[in-house]
């Protein structure tokens, strides 16, 4: 692996473990983003890396040992794999599991390069002892617990720009001081039942690119400035895009770069690493979809490399 810096990303391994026949149109993209990155130049082969397995004990410092077990063993209720939105499956599980992983290897990527980025991740629906919303483990929350656990960090913000609130990761870190969630998300939009982040903006429907940058800049700011983090995970969904389908918001593609380019800038001037992960997206045309969220890539090129 070459020493220089570069911008490491982890690889979603779906297409080694795919979903069963059905799911496959909201998952596709994760395997054109890295092709459309490649195919541009923007990165090569060596900038991919494939994670392991999340070890048991890792997991175990964020979920419940039971829930676990339901997931590994394949006996999750009908009821909870509804509320997943997913049929249980060994290679789902492995999935996750993989992710998780992923997550945590970018932590130590960003720390020596700045930035690190999982092409899947941000399950921030994944709550202590169920699933829900695609969701089944939080992989934020446990890289977070992970470099907590082992002094790799003291103050960790976890910046949440998907259009739904991260209500998983709101309700794992409540009586957390050493985590604090910010989430920036549609009012009107599911979790209908929201979590309490430590700091929660809601948005109106309709919300165009100038409000949405101001509030953003607004409150990260004032975060950064009053929490003084040592590192950053930041979820970089783009389903707040006007083509997105359940969006409900009224950004353009050029404002949804806009907003990643401002998370970048701010934490690189202040020297926070940040692991990275895509979050949704669910524009009718995938090639919106993809070129979202490889601007999401290409932000971090330019201001990092």
């Amino acid at each position: 692996m070459s020493e220089s810096p570069q911008l490491y990303i982890a690889f979603d391994p779906i297409y080694a473990h795919p979903l069963p026949e059905g799911h496959r149109f909201p998952m596709i993209k994760y395997e054109l983003i890295p092709e459309q990155l490649l195919y541009e130049g923007s990165i090569k082969e060596l900038n991919l890396f494939k994670p392991n397995v999340c070890p048991d004990e890792t997991v175990l410092l964020t979920h419940d040992p039971l829930y676990l077990a339901k997931l590994k063993d394949q006996t999750l209720s009908a009821k909870e794999q509804r509320h997943i939105g997913f049929p249980q499956s060994p290679a789902l599980t492995t999935r996750e599991l993989m992710i998780t992983q992923g997550s945590i290897d970018c932590c130590f990527y960003a720390m020596k390069y700045g930035v690190a980025m999982n092409i899947a991740g941000g399950t921030h629906h994944a709550f202590f002892d169920r699933g829900e919303g695609f969701c089944l483990l939080n992989d934020f929350a446990v890289a977070a617990n992970y470099l907590l656990k082992h002094q790799q960090a003291k103050k960790i913000v976890i910046i949440d720009l998907d259009v739904h609130q991260g209500n998983g990761t709101a309700s794992l870190f409540e009586k957390q001081p050493n985590v604090y969630t910010f989430s920036m998300h549609g009012a009107h939009n599911y979790p209908f039942h929201k979590e309490k982040s430590d700091r929660d903006v809601p948005l109106n429907d309709g919300i165009g690119d100038a409000e949405y940058l101001s509030l953003l800049a607004y409150h990260l700011s004032e975060i950064l400035e009053k929490e003084q983090p040592d590192f950053a995970f930041y979820l970089s969904g783009v389903d707040i895009l006007s083509t997105d389908k359940f969006g409900k918001l009224n950004v353009s593609m050029e404002g949804c770069k806009a907003r990643d380019e401002y998370v970048f800038n701010s934490l690189k001037k202040k020297n926070i690493p940040c692991t990275v992960a895509m979050g949704g997206g669910y524009s009718p045309n995938v090639k919106d979809i993809v070129e979202a969220h490889c601007n999401t890539y290409r932000a971090a090129l330019d201001i990092y490399f």
